[in-house]
């Protein structure tokens, strides 16, 4: 009797995880580099062992898409990658060592889900890099290259809230969206104050 339990937790777990599932089956069967039924079915045990055996904790406060939101942050992604690639190309083109920053950016998201979408996103683009963050703070160091003033390092700051406000727009919560009003405070951002 303390068996059925188990069994439909096991069944709860799998049935949650199916994305998951069919994720981990669709790389092995790429990782293979050939469809077969023998890869298929390796494939479908293995995502079930992993997800068993190695289960991930559940995510808290759960991405909801937005498809408006979602849209508008594919679409500047998606040309911020083209563009970024072809800055980045040009100036390996170029003479001269390209003169690069690293920034403090105050963020103002404070779930798990959306600061790791955002510090993806801007690693992502050619031409940046997270290389710190604190998580009790808020704050995200980032490198970034095409800078030659304090006009640029404030434009990529500014870039970077506008990123961090696509993303919440596009996967937050009301409260999370509502929280986008809230404005860093200059000590935390690097700025000095007159």
């Amino acid at each position: 009797m303390t068996g059925v339990p188990v069994v439909r937790g096991l069944g709860h777990q799998v049935r949650h995880q199916l994305p998951l599932l069919v994720w981990l089956v669709v790389v092995w069967n790429l990782l293979w580099g050939t469809w077969s039924w023998a890869n298929l079915l390796s494939g479908i045990a293995l995502a079930l062992v992993v997800t068993v055996v190695l289960p991930l904790p559940p995510v808290v406060g759960a991405a909801r898409v937005h498809p408006g939101g979602f849209l508008a942050f594919l679409g500047v992604f998606v040309v911020d990658l083209v563009t970024s690639g072809a800055q980045v190309a040009w100036q390996t083109l170029r003479p001269g060592v390209p003169r690069s920053a690293i920034i403090r950016v105050q963020l103002r998201t404070d779930s798990d889900l959306l600061l790791t979408v955002v510090a993806e996103a801007l690693s992502l683009v050619p031409g940046s890099l997270v290389i710190d963050m604190d998580r009790e703070r808020l704050l995200l160091a980032v490198h970034v290259l095409h800078v030659h003033d304090l006009a640029d390092v404030e434009r990529q700051r500014a870039s970077v809230l506008a990123l961090e406000a696509r993303v919440v727009r596009a996967f937050g919560s009301a409260d999370e969206i509502a929280a986008l009003d809230r404005r860093p405070s200059a000590a935390a951002t690097g700025r000095r104050t007159p």
